[in-house]
C-alpha cells in the first residue's frame, strides 16, 4: 500500500491535507479545568502514575486564560507560527468529559463559538470509564457542523500493567467504551505506552492484535514512556532507574510494530514528548522535528509498510 508524502505509514498530516483539501490544519489545545477520578478521589488518588500531577493545581488552574481568551491566542499563534487556516478544537488535559452534560455543553460551545467559521473539528480527550450514552450523544449534536473525534487512553492492554499504573479502570472497561460507540458517528483514537519496564517487547507488539480487532478505532497515538517530574513514577525512578526506550530502540520497536498495524488505521503520533523543564528521562537531545525526521527517515530507511504484516 502506498502512502501519502512516500511515508511507509498512514500519516496524520497526509491525512489533514488529503480530507480538507490543502488547507493548513492546526489543533488549538484548550483546558477545560477538568479533573480525573483517579485523582479526586472517587476512583483513587495521585492519578496515573506516570502523570505529572503537578500540573493539575488550583494555583495554576486559576491562572488559566478564559475559553475564549484559550481559543483566540492558540488560533493566532498557529496563524503566525505555521500559517494555519483552520483549526481542530482539542480539548486534552485531564479528563474532558468527567462532568454533568449540561456543563460540558457549555464548555464545548464556548470554545465552538470563537471564530466558528475557522473550525472544521472538535477533539475530546477522555477516558474509557468516563463516556456513556448521554456524552456520546452530547458529541453526536456537533457532527452535523464538525467532525468529532473522542480521544482515550487505552495505554496498556494489560489489566497488571494498569493496577500498577493506578489507572483506575481496567482493560474490559475501555472495550465496554468501544461498544458504546460502536453504532456512533464519532471517530475514535486510542493513545497507548510502550515501554513499562515489566512489558517484554514480545507483549507491547500484542498491543497491534488488540488495536486491530476493533473497527471502530481509526486513530492512533503511540508514546514511548517518559519520566517527568512531579509524577510519581518519576520519584521512584529517582531513587531506582529502570531502562527506558534510546531512541534508536525506540525506532526498530517502531519498524516492528507498524507493519502489524491495520493500513486504515491513521497513526497521529509516533512519540510522546514533555516540556525539557519537566522531563527526566529519557532525554533523546534532540527537537521534536529533528525526532520525527530521525523515525521517518528510520521507516523509509527499512522499507516499513503499515499493514504489510497485517493479519486479518
Amino acid at each position: 500500500m502506498d502512502f501519502a508524502n512516500g511515508k511507509g505509514y498512514n500519516a496524520y498530516g497526509a491525512y489533514l491535507k488529503d480530507k480538507y483539501q490543502g488547507q493548513r490544519v492546526f489543533k488549538v489545545i484548550v483546558d477545560g479545568n477538568f479533573t480525573c477520578p483517579n485523582r479526586d478521589g472517587s476512583k483513587g488518588f495521585g492519578g496515573c502514575t506516570y502523570c505529572n500531577v503537578d500540573s493539575f493545581t488550583p494555583e495554576l488552574s486559576r491562572k488559566l486564560p478564559s475559553m475564549k481568551e484559550q481559543v483566540a491566542q492558540g488560533m493566532a499563534r498557529a496563524r503566525a507560527n505555521y500559517r494555519a487556516e483552520k483549526f481542530i478544537i482539542y480539548f486534552q488535559p485531564n479528563t474532558n468529559t468527567y462532568a454533568p452534560v449540561h456543563y460540558l455543553k457549555a464548555m464545548y460551545d464556548e470554545a465552538l463559538s470563537i471564530n466558528t467559521e475557522d473550525i472544521l473539528g472538535l477533539s475530546v480527550g477522555t477516558r474509557p470509564d468516563c463516556i456513556d450514552a448521554e456524552k456520546i450523544k452530547l458529541l453526536e449534536s456537533y457532527t452535523d457542523r464538525f467532525d468529532v473525534d473522542i480521544e482515550m487512553g487505552m495505554e496498556s492492554i494489560y489489566d497488571d500493567t494498569l493496577i500498577k499504573i493506578n489507572r483506575g479502570c481496567l482493560h474490559a472497561e475501555f472495550e465496554q467504551a468501544l461498544a458504546l460507540l460502536a453504532d456512533s458517528n464519532l471517530d475514535v483514537c486510542i493513545h497507548t505506552i510502550f515501554g513499562f519496564p515489566w512489558e517484554t517487547k514480545e507483549m507491547m507488539l500484542k498491543y497491534a492484535d488488540e488495536i486491530n480487532r476493533f473497527d471502530k478505532i481509526k486513530f492512533v497515538k503511540f508514546h514511548h514512556l517518559h519520566i517527568v517530574e512531579g509524577s510519581i513514577m518519576g520519584v521512584k525512578y529517582k531513587k531506582e532507574p529502570f531502562e527506558l526506550f534510546t531512541i534508536a530502540a525506540y525506532a526498530d520497536f517502531l519498524c516492528e510494530l507498524i507493519p502489524l498495524i491495520r493500513p486504515d488505521i491513521v497513526v497521529q503520533r509516533l512519540f510522546g514528548l514533555s516540556d525539557l523543564d519537566l522531563l527526566i528521562a529519557p532525554n533523546w537531545g534532540l527537537k521534536k522535528s529533528e525526532i520525527q525526521h530521525y523515525f521517518d527517515k528510520t521507516i523509509q530507511d527499512r522499507n516499513i509498510v503499515q499493514g504489510s504484516n497485517y493479519l486479518k
